[in-house]
């Protein structure tokens, strides 16, 4: 499996709307079969700072990700609330194996 870790700074005047828009993605996300885990988490001493946790079951699932209509929805509504471009690290699991998952 693939881990993504997507790494975002949200102009202060933007947390709650990206927040928003962000969870939506999520919950649409993970409804995808080749999504194992789609986290959204936040920098406790920092909430401009958050973090997106991407687990695919699949190589293509990232590409195939890109293409929903939620996913390109929330690039679109989140890009200008971005303080600086986001950028992401793949990972590969190594435990747990996707038997588990």
């Amino acid at each position: 499996m693939l881990a993504v870790h997507v790494f975002i700074h949200v102009k202060p005047d933007q947390v709650e709307a990206f927040r928003e828009a962000s969870i939506e993605n999520a919950r649409n996300s993970i409804q995808e079969p080749g999504i194992a885990r789609f986290d959204l988490i936040r920098q406790i001493d920092d909430p401009t700072r958050f973090v997106l946790v991407e687990v695919y079951r699949t190589s293509d699932a990232p590409a195939r990700h890109k293409e929903t209509a939620h996913y390109k929805k929330w690039r679109d509504a989140v890009e200008g609330m971005m303080a600086e471009p986001r950028y992401s690290i793949r990972y590969e699991t190594v435990y747990p194996e996707e038997a588990n998952w």
